[in-house]
């Protein structure tokens, strides 16, 4: 079984004990603040290794590295072969600061877009319009609905049932 799928059945189990598998994301969310808190000190370096040379880099486990790569592999350059993943893969960690920012914006991740180290990548000003460009990228917006009697939107001026509502 690959690393990728052994850390889903793990960290998405349906059998799993609720306080334990609270207790592992909790963890995970600790180890994966560090490793994200050390790679934006040094932001153009593209970190380089196996799976397993990763791991003991940040000092983590294979599952929790596998559970970083997963997580970071959107917004990466250079996507790592995730899928097929063992100890042994070469990956790489050389992300886009943009993407990776939205990123944990759109996870709503804010230990991590929150970290102090994204102020000497990026200004207060562009941090705010990197979150607002993630959230309005989300928002569905209505068109407001054309009723019979109203003035036709194409600028004719005639009443919408008129005019393009003709027939509808």
């Amino acid at each position: 079984m690959a690393l990728l799928e052994k850390w889903r059945s793990m960290a998405y189990s349906e059998t799993a004990d609720k306080g334990k598998l609270k207790k592992m994301w909790t963890d995970y969310f600790e180890k994966e603040k560090e490793i994200y808190a050390q790679l934006l000190k040094n932001p153009d370096e593209v970190v380089q290794g196996t799976v397993k040379e990763l791991a003991d880099r940040y000092e983590v486990d294979i599952m929790t590295m596998t559970g970083f790569l997963d997580g970071i592999n959107d917004s990466l350059k250079e996507a790592n072969p995730i899928e097929e993943m063992e100890e042994d893969t070469p990956v790489n960690l050389g992300f886009d600061k943009e993407l990776l920012y939205k990123n944990m914006v759109a996870a709503g991740a804010d230990w991590l877009y929150g970290l102090e180290e994204w102020n000497t990548i990026f200004d207060e000003e562009t941090q705010k319009a990197l979150y607002k460009e993630q959230k309005t990228s989300t928002t569905v917006v209505k068109d407001k609905k054309v009723y019979p009697n109203d003035p036709c939107p194409c600028g004719s001026g005639k009443k919408y049932k008129k005019c393009c509502g003709k027939g509808k």
